[in-house]
C-alpha cells in the first residue's frame, strides 16, 4: 500500500459520482489519507445511501450537478484546481441501460466528454483516472486483457466502450506524452480503469446482486436470482479502488518527475480484477452469502431482461506488472466483509464505524 498511501495528503482531489456507492468509499478513503476532496454529482440515487450514512456532504466540497451540463462540469472542476481527478459518475445499471439506452449514452459518453473538455481548461498539472467497466469487452471465454477488442453487444457495455474510445482520442489529440510541453509531457495524464463486479457494504442500488440479497434477507424472502450460472469477476470495492489510487499516484509521479517513458507506460487502460482462479458464478455468491445470513434463493428471470454475457473474466496482469497492484481480499473474504458491513451498519454512526474499520483492516494487511 506504500505505493500510494502518502501520495494524497494535502492534495486536491476532484471526484465525479462522489454520491454513489464506489464514490462514497473512495471519498472516505481519500479523506482518511489527508486529501482535500471536491465532488460533483447528482444527489444520491438511493435511500438509504452510503453518502448520507457517512455524512460526507459536511466533510468535503460537495457540489450537486448534472454531467450533461458542460458549463457546470467545467466550472466545478476548474474551481477545484485538482492534482487528481477520479471520474466515476455514470448510469451504471445494465437493466436500466437496456430500458433507457439514450439516457445512458448521454450520461456515460457525453458526460465523460464534458469532463475531458473541462480537463483541457485546467492550468495546473493533473492525473486523471476515468473509470469504465469490465463489460466494455467483446464476448470471449478467455480472460480479457487490455488489448482485447472493445465493443459490447448491449447498451450499457457499448456506452462504456465508447467512453474508452473517447478517452483514448482526447489523450492522443490533446494530452499526448510527446507533446512539446515541459520536456515532452502533457499537462494532464490520462488513464482508464476497468474493474469487475464490485461488492461491498453500502450499495443500495436496485438490480445489483448484493443489495438485492440484503433486501430479500431482511424481509425474510427468497433471493431472486436472474442468471445463477453467469460467471463474473467479483471483488470487494476496496480492491479496485486501491487500483485507481495506485494508478493515479503513478501517473502523477511520472508527470511530476518528468519521466515521459514511464508516463507512456502507465497511461491507457488498466484492468483491476480478482486473481486468475477466483472468478465465480452468481449462485456461488448467493451460497456464500447464505453461509453467513440464513435464507434461501430461487431462480427468477423477468420478461425483457437484457441478454448478458454468460462468462466474463478479467486478466489483471498488467496492473500487477506495472503498478504492483494485486487483489488483497479473496472472493470468500470479499463476501464476508460485505455481509459483516450490512449486518453491523444498523445506524449512520455504525455505518461510518464499519466503513472506517474495514478501511483500516484493508490498509494494514
Amino acid at each position: 500500500m506504500a505505493t500510494f498511501l502518502n501520495s494524497f495528503e494535502g492534495r486536491r482531489v476532484f471526484v465525479t459520482g462522489h454520491t454513489g456507492f464506489k464514490g462514497s468509499w473512495l471519498c472516505e478513503w481519500l479523506l482518511g489519507l489527508g486529501a482535500q476532496v471536491s465532488g460533483f454529482s447528482l444527489p444520491p440515487a438511493t435511500r438509504p445511501s452510503l453518502f448520507r450514512q457517512l455524512g460526507l456532504a459536511a466533510r468535503l466540497d460537495h457540489r450537486e450537478g448534472n454531467l450533461g451540463d458542460a458549463n457546470a462540469v467545467a466550472a466545478a472542476l476548474v474551481a477545484a484546481r485538482p492534482h487528481y481527478v477520479f471520474h466515476l459518475a455514470a448510469q451504471p445499471i445494465v437493466r436500466t441501460a437496456h430500458a433507457l439506452p439514450g439516457e445512458t449514452w448521454a450520461t456515460n459518453v457525453m458526460g465523460t466528454v464534458n469532463v475531458l473538455e473541462a480537463l483541457r481548461r485546467l492550468r495546473n498539472p493533473c492525473a486523471a483516472v476515468m473509470v469504465t467497466t469490465d463489460k466494455v469487452y467483446r464476448p470471449s471465454q478467455a480472460p480479457r486483457a487490455e488489448d482485447h477488442p472493445v465493443g459490447a453487444a448491449e447498451p450499457y457495455g457499448a456506452s462504456k466502450a465508447a467512453v474508452e474510445l473517447a478517452v483514448e482520442a482526447w489523450r492522443m489529440a490533446y494530452f499526448p506524452v510527446h507533446a512539446a510541453r515541459g520536456r515532452g509531457l502533457p499537462s494532464v495524464a490520462l488513464a482508464t480503469a476497468r474493474s469487475g463486479n464490485v461488492i461491498g457494504g453500502g450499495d443500495w442500488a436496485r438490480d445489483r446482486l448484493m443489495p438485492d440479497c440484503v433486501r430479500a434477507l431482511r424481509q425474510g424472502k427468497a433471493i431472486e436470482v436472474r442468471n445463477p450460472e453467469a460467471v463474473r469477476p467479483w471483488q470487494h470495492v476496496l480492491d479496485p479502488l486501491a487500483g485507481y489510487l495506485a494508478l493515479a499516484a503513478e501517473l502523477r509521479d511520472a508527470l511530476d518527475g518528468r519521466h515521459s517513458a514511464r508516463l507512456a507506460e502507465v497511461s491507457g487502460a488498466f484492468n483491476f480484477g480478482p486473481a486468475a482462479g477466483d472468478h465465480h458464478r452468481v449462485r456461488e455468491v448467493v451460497a456464500e452469502v447464505l453461509l453467513r445470513w440464513p435464507g434461501s434463493w430461487r431462480r427468477a428471470r423477468a420478461a425483457g431482461d437484457p441478454g448478458e454475457t454468460p462468462v466474463l473474466r478479467l486478466d489483471a496482469a498488467k496492473a500487477r506488472r506495472l503498478l504492483g497492484w494485486r487483489p488483497r481480499w479473496s472472493f470468500a473474504r470479499a463476501v464476508e466483509m460485505t455481509v459483516t458491513w450490512y449486518q453491523g451498519a444498523t445506524s449512520s454512526s455504525r455505518a461510518l464505524e464499519m466503513t472506517r474499520r474495514q478501511l483500516a483492516e484493508y490498509n494494514l494487511r
